[in-house]
């Protein structure tokens, strides 16, 4: 700016501002009224207690009852989950062949133990086929299941 205007004056400065005193006397943030029924003592132990509020132990016995419902809604699902189905022919066939295979493989196996026969390549075999005739089963247990008998729920 030219020093012309500023020596005549003819730029302002901003007005001053108007100040604020704070005067506090004495504090009286240490004087609590004792007697007021909002002013309450806890136990020294309060810290390590583990429900501190009301609030703190409703919501913990809303959990407990939550989960309570819950494992009761669970047990129950589980124990009406294959009522339905017990006379499937489906799944009485495949529990049928399960205990017969099972059955026909120890005993096979336990004879060519016992005649000193049983080898790895044979277990292998022996597991292969089981394998593929697990396979089989499974594609031909859908197709009843899907088709013919199907599942009840």
């Amino acid at each position: 700016m030219p020093r012309k205007l500023i020596k005549l004056g003819l730029i302002s400065r901003a007005p001053e501002i108007n100040r604020v005193y704070k005067d506090e006397g004495e504090s009286t943030a240490s004087l609590i009224d004792v007697d007021s029924p909002h002013v309450q003592s806890v136990d020294s132990d309060f810290l390590q207690q583990n429900v501190q509020t009301s609030t703190q132990a409703e919501r913990i016995e809303r959990e407990e009852e939550e989960a309570r419902e819950a494992r009761e809604k669970k047990a129950k699902a589980k124990a009406s989950r294959g009522h339905g189905n017990e006379t499937n022919p489906v799944y009485l066939g495949n529990a049928a062949i399960l205990a017969l295979v099972s059955a026909g493989l120890g005993f096979g196996a336990y004879h060519k133990h016992a005649q000193g026969k049983l080898s790895w390549e044979l277990v292998g075999l022996w597991t292969g086929a089981v394998g593929a005739f697990g396979a089989v089963d499974y594609f031909v247990s859908k197709w009843f299941l899907q088709n013919k008998y199907p599942p009840k729920n």
